[in-house]
């Protein structure tokens, strides 16, 4: 068993890669609470904004203006699906519209490989300036650009939780989520309420996958199927609670980071968000018969 000195290392890393988690997971919660649909595509869009700015970056262009192309880019897309395809999903199964965004995450993981393909052996990665610089918390060399990973998922909870309480917009957000139908009979402009909440996930999107690409590694398939992590939070939270997704995040990034030092775990370390969501569910089940038990006697 390693010792407390080779844990430390990775509390930093953890805690900023749960961040991260975070801000994917709230996004796809409030886009779920807003729409119905499960976007499968998060990590997808993330990693080809991600991969577009790397390229700008190459070919010249300042840092800050290619990081922006990514956000654009990821917002633009989703918006742009959610626009052509949320409206014939809206009324289809849950099952049905799960399955659609995974399409789109399909075409979109086949552009990357076409464009930006792996042969040759070309190292990629993006590094933020934020990495040059940070502190030291104890034996923990921390940097900013975790500070960042760690306070955007802070930030977006906090924000997140503001706006659907005390905007018009969030609290018709709030209503869709309870009710679609109903709150379209009152007059809520339903198609700009989605509107805002696609784009809104799109950026997210993109933020997380510079983030990403800079925190773990610049490739398509690690950041693409690195929503899997964010969708077992939002699962844990069973696609409700904003901060429990936080919590959720929070503790899959931790886990999976503190498992690497441990040689006999560390190969199974991506498993953690399947272990943990699965745990969370068999314990959420057990309540519901639990509860409903009650009920009948």
């Amino acid at each position: 068993m390693p010792s407390w000195l080779d844990f430390q290392p990775f509390i930093a890393s953890g805690l900023a890669l749960g961040g991260v988690y975070a801000l994917s997971g709230v996004g796809t919660v409030v886009l779920y609470q807003a729409t119905g649909v499960v976007y499968l595509a998060f990590g997808a869009v993330g990693a080809m904004g991600a991969l577009i700015a790397w390229s700008l970056t190459n070919a010249g262009v300042v840092g800050w203006l290619a990081w922006l192309v990514c956000v654009l880019f990821s917002g633009a897309v989703t918006l742009g699906y959610g626009m052509l395809f949320g409206p014939p999903l809206a009324r289809r199964d849950p099952l049905v519209k799960a399955v659609a965004t995974l399409g789109l995450t399909l075409v979109l993981f086949g552009l990357m490989d076409l464009l930006w393909t792996t042969s040759g052996g070309q190292s990629r990665a993006i590094t933020l300036p934020t990495d040059n610089g940070g502190f030291t918390f104890g034996e923990i060399q921390v940097t900013w650009t975790q500070v960042i990973g760690l306070g955007a998922g802070v930030a977006i909870v906090v924000v997140t939780s503001v706006f659907l309480r005390y905007t018009k917009l969030g609290t018709a957000m709030r209503a869709m989520a309870n009710d679609r139908e109903i709150t379209a009979t009152l007059g809520v402009p339903v198609r700009r309420v989605e509107a805002a909440a696609w784009l809104g996930c799109g950026v997210i999107a993109g933020v997380s996958g510079l983030l990403l690409a800079d925190l773990v590694a610049l490739d398509a398939t690690t950041l693409t199927f690195l929503v899997i992590s964010s969708l077992a939070a939002a699962l844990i939270a069973r696609l409700r609670s904003i901060t429990l997704t936080f919590v959720a995040a929070i503790v899959i990034g931790l886990l999976h980071d503190l498992l690497t030092p441990i040689q006999s775990l560390s190969n199974y370390r991506d498993m953690t968000p399947f272990v943990l969501a699965a745990v969370a569910l068999l314990v959420f089940s057990r309540r519901r018969v639990f509860s409903a038990s009650r009920e009948e006697v």
